[in-house]
């Protein structure tokens, strides 16, 4: 696995993700889903790590295979429109 730092911080931030399939991350970066995991526990705190795995383990969202939905993005109810790329404030 030879990945950048910038790599390694965009595979931890969707790893991070409750809604980014370990798929997905395969599709962008061809990494399994235990070299994600490796890979977590190497740049993550233990807390943060054993935080996250027992999060992420079982979870639908995160397999692409037991989700419920196929396409579809979550918005949350706080979020407002974007105009100019600029977020409007509350």
């Amino acid at each position: 696995m030879n990945l950048s730092t910038e790599q390694i911080d965009r595979v931890v931030e969707m790893a991070w993700e409750d809604r980014t399939p370990f798929e997905a991350i395969q599709f962008q970066f061809g990494i399994s889903e235990p070299e994600v995991i490796r890979l977590m526990r190497i740049e993550l705190k233990p807390s943060s790590f054993r935080l996250w795995r027992k999060r992420v383990q079982g979870r639908a969202t995160k397999h692409a295979q037991k989700r419920s939905f196929v396409k579809g993005v979550f918005k949350s109810k706080m979020q407002r429109t974007i105009s100019n790329n600029k977020l409007s404030k509350r």
